[in-house]
């Protein structure tokens, strides 16, 4: 079951690739300082259309809603749902469109006034929001629109931690909602989703996350976060800066699964003991390349949190090099083994309709996980590779090509360019449409305020560095979060 149905559930021409190419390192840089120039207005062109979308999908309440469909000529209409993800997004995007000059700064306070007043009256619970509200009246949602399925009332640890990013960005973005913003979070105690660590039985005490708590019943979920290099880990950093959580459960989380557990591929590795944890320091090879996989293969687990938090910056042997390693993986998969011409593999909408998880099966942990294309070809470690024309109706995301400007921005440039050319991708009034069918020509009808939300992030952190990570640098973040990750010593190869 992909995220997004499970949380409904539970709340009821190609850009070319130069494998091995080398160039001279005074060329390179040249090159790269050409290319930054002269793309600068492409990019401002792109968040200020991608800007325009979180506008049109935000209510006259405040509250950005879970999606557009930007298909027809008239100005679309908010989906009814909205999440706590979603709120945050708009929180963020809209700081991200004062720092860069789309808006003012007036303009800019009067937005996030008016959704820091909506989520103030959202119903909550233990200090977190609930899953899934109507985005036009902020009620919370007890049967889905459209199918009037049954929604039972669910927090999520997880969604709970972007709308706090977002509400701790719109604080530092203006001092006059700092004691607002304090009020709304001093309930928030992340120890509620956690279990501590019991060497007894680490099994039942993991020393992790819960996804969630169903509040009509108080029943957890059955399973914790425990894969380390997914986006859950943004509710871990911010429980350990805040103290709610002990610095010891960043260690408890898993690089991959002990090698004793079945997974996606057998781990290499070793342990190491740090601040007292014995930690199995695993990795995973593909290609020839050593990194930590997330546990479905998407850009999105392993990229949205340095958004944010600057893990490459603070653990540049560990974090920096298994995020390059895994954009080249996704890179490579998409031209080199997939065949597709194109790259960036994230759940998303289904250009044909619907939701599902896309990835890069081989560096997840899961058996089995996100697939590229909307068919699921998936490998088996150990046994040949599928031929690139098993991979029909591949799909590739736009969201994910701009988490990867970091790492490679030149490529991820050219592979947007491409999608949009070659496919009328982009949407000069909302943006990139969510995905493209890259296989039929298929682009999706939809806009979706998680991805839009994480494009704004991407090329705010491109065009004005740091504008977004500012209230993650400092206070707990530096003092509880920054030296754990300078102990950080993935096994992976430098």
């Amino acid at each position: 079951m992909d995220r997004r149905t499970f949380l409904a559930a539970a709340g009821t021409g190609a850009a070319a690739l130069s494998l091995g190419a080398v160039s001279a390192p005074a060329v390179a840089a040249s090159r790269s300082r050409v290319s930054h120039a002269s793309d600068t207005p492409l990019l401002r062109r792109w968040f200020h259309d991608t800007y325009h979308s979180i506008e049109a999908m935000t209510t006259d309440l405040g509250l950005t809603a879970d999606k557009i469909d930007v298909s027809g000529p008239g100005t679309p209409v908010p989906s009814q749902n909205t999440s706590p993800t979603n709120i945050g997004c708009g929180l963020w995007s809209t700081v991200a469109a004062a720092g860069l000059g789309v808006i003012d700064q007036d303009t800019m306070y009067r937005a996030l006034a008016r959704t820091v007043s909506a989520v103030e009256r959202l119903e909550r619970h233990h200090g977190f929001w609930l899953n899934w509200y109507d985005a036009y009246d902020g009620s919370v949602l007890t049967s889905w629109p459209g199918t009037g399925d049954p929604v039972r009332p669910f927090l999520s640890s997880v969604d709970n931690a972007w709308l706090v990013t977002g509400l701790r960005i719109a604080a530092d973005a203006d001092p006059r909602l700092r004691s607002r913003v304090a009020a709304l979070l001093a309930g928030a105690d992340w120890s509620y989703y956690y279990t501590p660590y019991d060497p007894a039985d680490p099994v039942a005490g993991p020393g992790q996350l819960r996804g969630g708590f169903w509040t009509d019943t108080g029943e957890p979920t059955g399973h914790h976060y425990g894969a380390l290099n997914t986006e859950p880990r943004m509710a871990s950093y911010l429980g350990i800066a805040d103290s709610t959580l002990p610095g010891e459960h960043y260690w408890h989380m898993l690089r991959t699964m002990v090698p004793e557990n079945g997974q996606e591929q057998p781990p290499q590795g070793r342990y190491d003991t740090i601040d007292g944890v014995r930690v199995w320091q695993g990795h995973y090879t593909y290609r020839g390349r050593t990194l930590v996989p997330t546990w479905g293969g998407s850009m999105f687990e392993a990229l949205m949190v340095p958004l944010f938090v600057p893990e490459s910056e603070w653990s540049p042997g560990s974090w920096g090099t298994t995020h390059s390693r895994y954009v080249r993986s996704q890179i490579e998969h998409g031209l080199a083994e997939a065949g597709y011409g194109y790259w960036g593999f994230s759940p998303s909408n289904v250009p044909e309709g619907g939701y599902q998880e896309y990835g890069v099966d081989a560096i997840g942990m899961q058996i089995d996980g996100y697939a590229s294309n909307t068919d699921r070809t998936f490998v088996t470690h150990g046994e040949p590779l599928p031929p690139a024309s098993a991979y029909t109706n591949g799909v590739v995301t736009p969201h994910a090509s701009f988490l990867a400007l970091p790492q490679a921005r030149g490529e991820a440039i050219a592979n947007l360019k491409a999608v949009a050319r070659d496919f009328g991708a982009y949407d000069d009034r909302y943006g990139f449409r969510d995905s493209v069918n890259v296989g039929t020509g298929r682009v999706s009808d939809f806009v979706l305020a998680l991805d839009q939300g994480m494009i704004a992030a991407a090329l705010a952190q491109e065009l004005r560095p740091g504008l977004l990570q500012r209230p993650f640098r400092t206070g707990g973040f530096a003092s509880r979060v920054r030296p754990l990750l300078a102990k950080e010593r993935f096994s992976i190869q430098p």
